[in-house]
């Protein structure tokens, strides 16, 4: 007999009513105990009633009772939250049975029901529901739409729960494989999408790109084969996990069983390849063990020598992966005897604590309880999941407060009793949890669990932020990983559990001043700053001057600074706001050697702050670190010390003193020829005797500036910061004229710039992915931004010119309207000119130097440019495949480069976005500011290797002297505004791992550029000296003789000729040369 507000519930006459009989049911139950459900057998009748085939109106309010017991006895704002999904389980699979009820607000209060029960079940649960829905699809008594709708469920758990999905792909792959056969299409086709979804868990980016080929597998097991085939063209580099081995064993385990030799072959390859790089031995025991008898078979069988010593490999492989993890070892045994261990735990913990009369040990409601929480606990202890919060506030402690008695707190001393146990454990397994701080100096400012997500990508799941003061946490991890993500969090307010400003202020320093107004004064711009409103403008003055701000440069407008001094800037307005956590992110990007010191010595100085960094400088990390941060598997880690010091506890993250690349691989296009350069020593790019004055600057930023570009040139420009080199640069690619001097360069010259601050060529397109940016700016043939270059600008004089005529020998006057056409002149060009008001007929070939002479010069470049570029990015197909392969090329992922905007992009994927924009238009001429800033050390590290293995022009400027040296040869030393010198010195090939430059180009220029060894190691100077060299009097290639009518009939009868001797006679056919016969 059921309860009397169950009764009220499924008599009532409305579903208004309903909800109001559902709610005072919710009352009820809260007034007593969840235990009341089971005793007066109130779940019973409510899933009788959502099985009442007479009456919708039944159907309708057993789903709304279940969905209000979800929301208003186990939900998080419940009187007791949470812990309630053991005994509310058995209520899915009715509920799944009713979204193929024909009454639409049956269905409706069925969806309703199931969102609410499946958001009572915590990460870690996500095996408990996933089996609850495997028998949904599995039944083959269920309707087609009950069977949709559990798929659905597993993909939208995908996106909450990523990683706890992961683990369990093992599980789920078999299930969906079924629903892929299933005769109903509607089944198949959702188990598909369900399959490419769930299969995002897979954190391996070599094997991510074939995601869909791997689900194709899983429907359609002819697809092997050739998935086979481009797996085996896989280089695998990336750590192999247990989401990656769920997905590809059971296809190799299919592709070892393959007939074709040649399948096997590539399989065992993979084999071999793949398994090198499952570090983890328990995760080799879980997956690899079904591969050995196929692959022991194939190395005794096979019918080819090659494929039983490649089976003989992978099975050396696969052997060494179990001798790791023991010879005996049996994981699912083990976490059997670990769950077993646990209930035994559990049990003994809460025996005290339950109600008067109950058995803990036979009592069905307590056990059900009991055995879910066993399970859960095993996977925190696996998972080194020991924080406090989470076991009292998520996935201990609720379910205990279910079966202990009301009214006493035998839950939290179970829980704590059971957290003290499993801590014991893991230290004796592991040592000492780096969260244990009991022994950290400083006021504790900051300590909370949290997740940080960004759209559907999960960054940290479930792990502590401990923040200390007076501690300096360096935050390494590579690029992508989420570093500046977190400080972002933490500014906003975005961390749960995170203090307010009025408690603990923060405040973030990042390069932000690119958008601000550069006309200001900088005293004027920092003291209206509205942080600084009760700061004296006597006081923003001191803290301008104690960072290098002298009375003068004060008074200088903002967008005179250069990138070192804007940063200078940002720390004394951090530092005037008077910050408790200093959040600073790439804080030495920009900044010369004298400033570093300086920043390291104010942060080391200043004990009462704490400070996060992200930077991926290693000397400032060692430096300033009292601890170090790390991501590791979604989780962060403390380790005491400096960079050094946790490098020497990790050494696999070694690479953040080396410019190795040993998983980011980078690769540029091969720069394009250049018309009339046979040597790679000859002058391309010249500067003579430049001057430049900004506006409103007491002096010129770079003084009687001379230069000279070849293609084997690897220059090295540094300087302290406002020294004049970014100036320097932007005189050379044409962003600014110089006021005095002139610069010359090759005609067809493409230069790539990638500038100091490389987040503003894409501040107009954050919305775009990075496919369609490339795709905007090249989409004309050209790219676009040569049109916002100063030197392509017509001043007002300039345009006056535009409109002089020219007069001609005979007198005739005419005005210039555009330009068609270019051709070689002896040793220049000539350019032929539509004239305005005349037709085509009339067009005038006029010489380069006419042109010239006559003020036409920025037209002439126009063309120039435009030209160059049809031969660079209008000769490259436009399509999105190409794009990506280009971002991949260097180390962005495709997936993020063609799905996700670059507003959410990191800083080191922003560069990776700005360097492949660049490099579309095969350029000659690859000129780098401060390359470092932003990119980890493996992604420096790919860009040194390809920087290095490239056959064009670098011109480099940094503060990175490691950097610097490992690739310039000749160094420019810029001070004051002029260059002061220019050496020439050995590289340091110590800064690689190889330890070796390459001496192949295998990105070698297209025909008509010599490359007789890579450019780096080059010893021919650049020739700065050569000043005086014409560049107008570039030699042409000598083309081939147009053949007159008679030649070409001549020709063709040779040919005629020599084909007849070939039928008549055979042997090998003579080629068709143009040789006489």
């Amino acid at each position: 007999m059921s309860a009397p507000p169950v009764e009220a519930l499924l008599a009532s006459a409305s579903e208004t009513d309903a909800h109001v009989a559902a709610e005072q049911l919710c009352d009820a139950i809260n007034e007593r105990s969840l235990r009341w459900l089971a005793d007066e057998r109130i779940l019973e009748a409510l899933i009788a009633a959502t099985r009442d085939k007479k009456s919708a109106g039944a159907r309708t309010r057993g789903a709304i009772g279940i969905g209000a017991i979800a929301t208003k006895v186990g939900g998080k704002n419940a009187p007791v939250p949470l812990g309630a999904e053991p005994w509310l389980a058995e209520a899915l699979p009715p509920l799944f049975e009713l979204y193929a009820d024909k009454q639409e607000e049956v269905k409706k209060a069925a969806e309703a029901a199931v969102a609410a029960l499946v958001a009572l079940y915590p990460p870690e649960a996500v095996p408990e529901l996933f089996e609850t829905l495997y028998a949904v699809v599995l039944n083959g008594n269920v309707k087609w739409q009950s069977k949709v709708g559990a798929l659905k469920l597993m993909s939208r758990m995908s996106d909450r729960a990523l990683e706890q999905v992961g683990d369990e792909l093992a599980h789920i792959t078999p299930v969906l494989t079924e629903a892929m056969r299933e005769t109903r299409a509607e089944v198949s086709k959702q188990a598909v999408r369900t399959a490419t979804k769930v299969c995002g868990a897979i954190d391996n980016n070599d094997l991510r790109p074939f995601i869909p080929d791997l689900v194709e597998c899983m429907a359609r097991p002819d697809a092997v084969p050739a998935c086979i085939k481009k797996l085996s063209s896989i280089t695998f580099v990336a750590e192999v996990t247990g989401p990656a081995l769920a997905v590809v064993v059971p296809l190799l385990s299919r592709a070892l069983n393959e007939r074709s030799q040649t399948v096997q072959r590539q399989s065992v390859i993979i084999v071999d390849n793949l398994c090198k790089l499952v570090r983890n031995p328990h995760t080799a025991a879980k997956f690899l063990p079904e591969l050995m008898p196929s692959v022991v078979r194939i190395k005794d069988t096979a019918s080819f020598p090659e494929v039983r010593e490649h089976a003989k490999s992978a099975h050396d492989t696969l052997t060494a992966a179990f001798a790791a993890a023991g010879e005996h070892s049996q994981p699912d045994k083990e976490a059997a005897e670990m769950r077993a261990a646990a209930l035994e735990r559990v049990s003994a913990a809460v025996a005290p604590h339950v109600p008067t009369g109950v058995d803990t040990a036979h009592d069905e409601w307590t056990q059900r309880g009991l055995r879910y929480v066993a399970r859960l606990i095993t996977r925190l202890a696996d998972k080194r999941i020991m924080h406090e919060e989470a076991w009292d506030e998520i996935y201990v402690e609720p379910y205990l407060r279910r079966v202990c008695a009301r009214d006493s707190n035998g839950a939290q001393v179970a829980a704590d009793a059971l957290r003290d146990t499993y801590v014991k454990l893991d230290t004796e397994r592991f040592g000492k949890l780096e969260e244990d701080d009991e022994e950290i100096e400083g006021e504790q400012l900051c300590k909370t669990v949290f997740s940080l997500a960004y759209g559907g990508l999960l960054l940290l799941n479930h792990t502590m932020l401990r923040l200390h003061r007076g501690h300096r946490y360096g935050i390494v991890a590579a690029n992508g990983s989420g570093k500046s993500t977190l400080l972002r969090a933490m500014r906003d307010g975005k961390v749960e559990g995170y203090p307010p400003q009025d408690q603990v202020r923060t405040v973030m320093v990042e390069h932000s001043l690119q958008g601000e107004d550069g006309s200001r004064p900088i005293l004027d711009f920092v003291a209206s700053d509205p942080q600084l409103a009760e700061k004296k403008r006597e006081e923003v003055a001191q803290a301008l001057q104690d960072v290098g701000f002298d009375e003068e440069r004060q008074r200088n407008p903002v967008g005179s600074l250069s990138g070192g001094w804007k940063m200078k800037l940002e720390l004394a307005r951090a530092m005037l706001v008077g910050a408790d956590i200093l959040l600073l992110d790439e804080p030495t990007n920009h900044l010369d050697k004298g400033s570093i010191a300086w920043l390291e010595q104010y942060l080391v100085g200043n004990s009462n702050i704490t400070v996060l960094t992200v930077s991926h400088d290693s000397s400032f990390l060692d430096n300033i670190c009292t601890d170090i941060i790390h991501y590791e598997h979604k989780k962060l880690r403390y380790y005491r010390g400096n960079l050094s010091a946790f490098v020497k506890t990790r050494p696999e993250a070694k690479s953040y003193y080396s410019l190795a690349a040993t998983t980011v691989k980078f690769s540029f296009p091969p720069p394009g020829s250049l018309m009339g350069v046979r040597s790679n020593t000859r002058t391309i790019l010249k500067l003579s005797h430049c001057t430049v004055q900004y506006p409103g600057m007491p002096r010129p930023s770079l003084t009687d500036a001379s230069a000279a570009i070849s293609l084997s040139s690897r220059v090295g420009v540094v300087g302290p910061n406002g020294a004049g080199k970014s100036t320097l640069i932007k005189v050379m690619t044409g962003e600014i004229v110089p006021q005095e001097g002139k610069v010359e360069k090759h005609p067809n010259l493409r230069v790539a710039m990638m500038a100091q601050h490389a987040f503003h060529h894409l501040e107009q397109h954050l919305e775009k992915t990075a496919c369609q940016y490339i795709t905007w700016r090249y989409q004309d043939g050209h790219d676009r931004e040569i049109t916002e270059k100063a030197t392509r600008k017509l001043t007002t004089e300039e345009a006056a010119q535009m409109e002089v005529p020219i007069t001609s020998k005979t007198g005739e006057k005419r005005k210039v309207e555009f330009i068609v056409g270019r051709s070689k002149l002896k040793k220049s060009f000539q350019y032929e000119i539509k004239w305005v008001g005349l037709e085509h007929r009339h067009n005038t070939w006029i010489p380069r130097e006419r042109l010239l002479e006559l003020g036409f010069s920025k037209m002439v470049q126009k063309f120039d440019d435009f030209d160059a570029s049809r031969e660079g990015a209008g000769s490259r197909e436009l399509s999105q495949r190409a794009i990506r392969q280009e971002l991949e090329a260097v180390g962005l992922n495709g997936e993020i480069a063609e799905n996700n905007a670059m507003a959410g992009y990191s800083g080191g994927q922003k560069v990776k976005v700005v360097l492949a924009a660049a490099l579309w238009n095969n350029p000659q001429v690859l000129v780098l500011d401060e390359p470092t800033n932003y990119l980890d050390r493996e992604a420096l590290g790919g860009l040194a290797v390809a920087i290095r293995e490239w056959s064009g022009a670098v011109i480099i400027i940094s503060h990175n002297e490691e950097f610097i040296s490992a690739l310039c040869p000749e160094i420019w030393h810029v001070d004051g505004g002029r260059i002061v010198s220019k050496t020439r010195t050995d590289l340091a090939e110590g800064n690689f791992a190889d330890s070796a430059p390459s001496t192949d180009a295998p990105n070698t220029p297209a025909s008509g550029t010599p490359a007789t060894g890579t450019p780096a190691a080059s010893a021919t100077n650049t020739p700065g000296g050569s000043d005086e060299e014409d560049m107008s009097k570039l030699k042409a290639k000598k083309g081939k003789k147009k053949l007159t009518r008679n030649e070409k009939k001549a020709q063709e009868e040779r040919r005629r000729l020599r084909l007849n001797r070939w039928l008549q006679y055979g042997g090998e056919r003579e080629p068709d040369t143009d040789d006489e016969a």
